[in-house]
This record gives structure tokens, sequence and C-alpha cells, in this order.
């Protein structure tokens, strides 16, 4: 088996049973934000594009690239896509002329000769747009697990595919928290070192998990060369981002955990792969330029932002003319108070109304109301500053996912009083009837948490009150604080409450010692 890197979370898998295209990204992403670290353009896509087989883990458009798929991907191609509930990314791929579509199963292996794949859905609200996946690979001389973005809570039942010779995960951030948020400096920094520390302890907890002796860390980080957001790259200039690097990250795995191996993956990596056996060569770039790219990493990105302006340009052309401000509140209106009336928990969770200046629109998502409308000078616990042509854009191509587009651009302001609020991100996730109602159910089920189980020394609910990981699996106990080692959630086990987001409590209860004792527990 050989796995050539293509950038980020990108790879061409050549099997003894054929060929897999996965995520292939070049194009800007999140309104010319994102742009692939290295620069991939030089890659022999045309080569690339003629896979046997075509893998999109997920919508996000670093994964998810159309203007790629459209000049280099034929359409014949074989589509493996994912069991997702909704089915926003088959109509993405259709809506490009893909009609070759391979319904995948979960947990179930399809086999071409020699061949053999599964793909493993996930599908609850914040696994990346609705829905997210790993890739499992297996051809006689070789197994891979490609997880790229994906944070499964059940690897026992990916691992019985077969025990990987390599992992390719990722490791560094994806997401807009602390940078664009109204706070002072030090204490950005200070919550960025904390999100650091959050992606690396997870990272680790899945490189553990899956024990493959070779780890490859991919999916990231961007490069950002918009003038606005170029002092975000990496740890920040500020030391206020969260974009850990390849060589910062094995560099501190292998200190951490010696009987691994990690291995810079980046555009032009080969990964040759036989009965036990791995070598590794670059491709693209020299050994010597690799070593530049991360020792003078500021340099790389200095040189990239200098000669990929028309890029920046040409993104900004193409969004759509700004909308009035009372047409663009008139359109929102009709848009999104439909699907709050479908969404009583997540009305429940946002609890009041968040405000929204959007160019010269100032306005309110009253959540518990179930209604848009104009500002009125009341007090909000969030509110955010957003472009007003990134919004009429939204508008225009009806975009469902707002994450996906405005957010992870990391073009907009927000702040907020207290914590952290993952409802309000959820709806704007499921701006469709078919996704608020698939999260509000999904919201429903996740309400009977009947099994309790002890940990040291307390009797606490076994299915996390975020995602339902198995808290014997991924809980630390500490000083009556758990954290959940996934997403570095934490609760205030005494109190039940959340201490990373509103809402989301956990049942727990001490455990008495002395009724132990006699071989009975109580609370």
């Amino acid at each position: 088996m050989r796995i050539t890197g293509l950038g980020h979370a990108g790879m061409f898998i050549e099997t003894a049973g054929g060929t897999i295209l996965c995520d292939p990204w070049v194009k800007s992403a999140f309104y010319g934000s994102w742009f692939p670290f290295p620069d991939n353009r030089s890659l022999d896509w045309e080569y690339y594009g003629k896979a046997d087989y075509l893998y999109i883990s997920h919508r996000h458009r670093d994964h998810f690239d159309p203007w790629l798929l459209e000049k280099y991907v034929p359409k014949d191609i074989k589509v493996l896509l994912p069991e997702y509930p909704t089915n926003d990314l088959e109509k993405d791929i259709r809506y490009l002329g893909y009609e070759n579509i391979i319904y995948t199963e979960a947990g179930k292996v399809i086999e071409d000769g020699p061949l053999r794949i599964m793909i493993t859905p996930l599908r609850a609200p914040s696994d990346g747009p609705i829905g997210d996946s790993s890739l499992s690979v297996d051809d006689g001389t070789a197994s891979i697990l490609n997880q790229n973005d994906s944070h499964p809570l059940d690897l026992e039942a990916i691992l019985t595919f077969a025990k990987p010779d390599a992992y390719f995960t990722q490791f560094s951030g994806a997401i807009w928290w602390p940078m664009v948020y109204d706070l002072p400096e030090d204490a950005k920094q200070n919550f960025a070192r904390l999100k650091r520390e959050a992606q690396h302890t997870r990272a680790m907890y899945y490189i553990n998990k899956v024990d493959a002796p070779h780890v490859f860390p991919m999916a990231g980080p961007p490069m950002f060369l918009r003038d606005e957001l170029f002092r975000y790259n990496g740890d920040g200039v500020e030391n206020d981002s969260i974009f850990t690097d390849q060589a910062e990250f094995i560099g501190r795995m292998e200190a951490e955990a010696p009987d691994y191996r990690g291995y810079v993956f980046i555009p032009g990596t080969v990964v040759t792969m036989n009965d036990g056996e791995v070598s590794v060569e670059q491709t693209l770039f020299t050994d010597d330029e690799v070593t530049e790219l991360f020792e003078r990493k500021w340099e790389y990105f200095e040189e990239q932002r200098s000669t990929r302006q028309d890029e920046v340009a040409e993104e900004e052309g193409s969004r759509a003319a700004v909308l009035p401000p009372d047409k663009m509140l008139a359109r929102l209106k009709r848009w999104f108070e439909p699907l709050l009336r479908r969404a009583d928990t997540i009305r429940a969770g946002v609890g009041g109304p968040v405000r929204f200046q959007i160019g010269e629109l100032d306005m309110v998502v009253d959540f518990p109301n179930a209604e848009v409308r104009e500002y009125d000078g009341e007090e909000t616990s969030y509110w955010f500053t957003i472009p007003a042509d990134i919004v009429s854009t939204n508008i225009k191509e009806r975009e469902i996912d707002w994450s996906n587009s405005i957010f992870l651009s990391m073009q907009f302001e927000a702040g907020r009083v207290g914590k952290f609020n993952e409802f309000i991100y959820t709806f704007f996730k499921c701006l469709s009837r078919d996704r608020i109602e698939y999260v509000e159910n999904w919201y429903a089920e996740q309400a009977d948490q009947t099994e309790d189980v002890e940990l040291d020394g307390w009797l606490v609910q076994r299915r996390c009150p975020h995602l339902r990981a198995d808290l014997t699996l991924t809980g630390d106990i500490e000083d009556g604080v758990m954290m959940c080692s996934l997403h570095a959630w934490k609760w205030d086990l005494e109190t039940g409450r959340c201490l990373t987001t509103a809402g989301h409590p956990i049942r727990a209860s001490r455990i008495d010692e002395t009724t132990q004792a006699d071989g009975q527990t109580s609370a």
C-alpha cells in the first residue's frame, strides 16, 4: 500500500485492489480565510483525480472542495458516501454531477478484490457539520485508519476492522475560539493555551487507544493569508491562537509516548507500507525544505501572503451584493422563525436573545420567543458582529450551516457574558427543517441516561452529557471535578453543574464509604 499526502486531510491511497482519493482541497475555504499549509497547488492533480474511489469525510470546505472536484475528478468516479442522518453531503455531490454513489453502512465492510473498506460515521450535533467520519482501509499488505477530524466514541468497534499499521489523525484545532472574541489580551492568551492543551490531550488519547506504531498527524493547521487574520497563524503573533504545527506535535508526542513514531505528512509525502515495513519520503519538498518550513514558518507565511492576494481579492469579488437592512431582516425572519418554532430544546438552552450587528442592521434572534426582530436596547448575554456581504452571500446561497461558512472564516467578532453556549452554534449549523428536526430528536434521545457507574468514589452516569462518550473510558476525576478527555468538558460532581457550557448537567453523587463497606451503595 502507498499513501501520498495531498495537503491538510487529503491523501491518495494506492492499494492492491484500487485507488482512493480522500478529502482533496486546494481552493481557499471559508470566505478566503483558510489555505492549505504548505502550498499544495503544484501536485499532479490530473493524476490523483483519476482514482477509482472518491471519499469525502464530511462537508467542511477544507475537506470538500467543489472547485477541485469539478476541475480534476471525472464524474463517473465511484463515490463512497458516509451514512449520515441528513442527505446534505449527497445533495452537494449530486449537484456537481456525481451519480455513481456507493451508500456505505456504519460498521459494514465493502470488499473489492483484496481491498477492504469501512467508513464509520458520527452523527451528533457537534460532529463536524452534523456528521463526520473515519475511513479504514486494508488490502492484505497493510492496514490504515484515516480518522481525520472525527472523534469516535466507540474505537473498539472501529478497531475490529483490523489492527492499523499506520494512523492518520487530526491534531490541530478547527475553531474560532478565542481568536474572534472580545477579551483582554492576557485572557485570550490563557484561553488559547488551554485550548491547545485540550487538543493535544485529545489527540494523545486517541493515539494511545489506537496503538498504531506509525502516526501521521494531519488535517491542520491551515494558513491565514488575509491581512486581518495573518496574526493568527500557528500560536499567533501574540501567542493567542490555537494552531499547533506538525513538527511541534510530533516532538511532544514522541517525548510523551516513545513507543510511537510520528512523521511529517504534508503535500508530496509518500508512505510505502508492506507487511509491517514502513518507509517515508518527501517528493514535493526536499528534506531541508521541510525542516525550513517549520523552523522559519513565519517567513513562509509572509512569502505566501505576498504572492496570493489575487486569490483573496477574487473570493471577495465573488460575494453577493449587500442586502439593505430591511430586506436582510425580512429574509432572515422568514428563514429562521419557522426553524425556531421547531427547536424547543435549542431555544430553552440559549434562554435569551442573541444580538447580531450585520453592517447597518442591528437585530436579535429572540430564542425564547422564536422571533427575529430589530434590536430594542435590551441586555444580551451573547452578541456577534458580522460583515454584511458575508451574510448576504449566505442568504443568497441558502447556506444551511453557518459554522461551515461564517464562523470558521473568523471574519466576525463575538462576545459573551458567562460560559460558552453550545446551543447557539448548534442552531446556526441547522438552518434547514431536516437538520433542526434531527438535532431536536437527538437531544431528546440523550435525556434518557439510566446507567450509573462507580468512578473514584463517585456514582456517575455512564454516558457523557455532551456526546455520550463512555466515562469509564474517557472520564477523569480530580478534587470533585470530572473531565471527559474527548473534548475536555468538565463538571462539578457535587452540584452536577457543567463548568464548560450552559446546560448539560451530569447525574452524580458521592459514594458513602460506610455503606459501601457493608456491600451497599448509597448517595
